[in-house]
């Protein structure tokens, strides 16, 4: 019998531990930094609570979780009619973050479904007010309108849309051929161009190189030129000074000499005329006053009659 006993009293004791373990892991909750706890008393919201540590009465409260971290939507091609009606698919990425967790989970059941949906239909909407070119050419603005217009809608659940990003558009394959023929005649210009401007560029150091020659050439020319009559000036100096020299010196030596000495050297030049087959002769009116102490002294010894 006390064995009976002693078994019963631990089974007891196990179902107590049991429901107050139950009671316990229903009734408190942690709730992380990233997340909230909408609590539902009864059928009836009673807020937001978290993050921490979160106690609930256990039965009556009914927790639903929400992250608040910021999440993808991931929206698969689509195929879109551009506003000159050419058909053209595109795949995109939508960014949330839930901003009012209670309005998430109580206005809409699916958030990220319904958001896919609406993103579809806008961009729908948004490519068929543009022209093929400009969806090609425009991916930006295109992501800022599709954001702008998802955010109106979201807003009302509490979701906020902090980034579209557009990763891929593909035109029909005409459109492809055409763009792929442009993109070669457009590097077959710009390698057209490179070497235009290669050339340009050659032609230019060329050209500076031989007009820094001629300037060099003719620098040069000017400074042999400049050295040149320099030295010329320095011989006519040197000359002139010879010149003047010599002449000092014949002046020196010319008054070093008496009137007989010079009358013997024009007789002696007399002499010389007179060996000369000419028949007229000039003599300077010097002359006559150098032969004069001759004359005078001959008329002196010749007797007079």
């Amino acid at each position: 019998m006390p064995t009976t006993i002693t078994a019963s009293f631990v089974i007891f004791v196990f179902f107590i531990i049991l429901i107050v373990m139950m009671i316990a892991t229903n009734s408190i909750k942690i709730v992380r930094d990233y997340q909230r706890l909408v609590v539902f008393r009864l059928g009836k919201s009673v807020g937001t609570k978290g993050p921490g540590l979160v106690l609930l009465i256990p039965f009556i409260d009914k927790p639903i979780w929400v992250e608040q971290r910021e999440s993808y939507i991931e929206v698969p091609s689509q195929t879109c009619i551009t506003k000159d009606n050419a058909p053209i698919s595109i795949d995109f990425l939508i960014y949330t973050k839930v901003v009012d967790p209670e309005r998430t989970v109580i206005q809409v059941s699916n958030y990220i479904g319904a958001a896919q949906g609406i993103a579809m239909t806008t961009l729908r909407a948004v490519v068929g007010d543009i022209m093929l070119d400009e969806v090609l050419a425009k991916r930006e603005q295109i992501n800022q309108v599709l954001r702008t217009k998802l955010d109106e809608v979201t807003e009302r659940w509490g979701v906020k849309v902090t980034t579209v990003e557009i990763r891929e558009i593909q035109p029909p394959k005409d459109v492809q051929d055409a763009m792929t023929k442009q993109m070669s005649a457009e590097r077959s210009r710009r390698a057209v161009v490179t070497e235009a401007d290669g050339k340009k560029q050659s032609d230019i150091t060329v050209a500076e190189g031989a007009k820094q020659a001629s300037i060099l050439r003719a620098e040069g020319e000017r400074q042999a030129a400049i050295l040149k009559a320099e030295a010329d000036r320095q011989a006519a100096i040197l000359r002139a000074e010879g010149y003047s020299l010599a002449l000092a010196k014949i002046a020196e030596v010319a008054r070093q000499l008496d009137t007989n000495t010079m009358g013997l050297q024009y007789l002696d030049t007399l002499k010389n005329m007179g060996l000369s087959p000419s028949t007229k002769f000039i003599f300077p009116m010097e002359f006559t006053q150098l032969i004069k102490p001759f004359t005078d002294k001959l008329n002196q010894d010749t007797p007079k009659n």
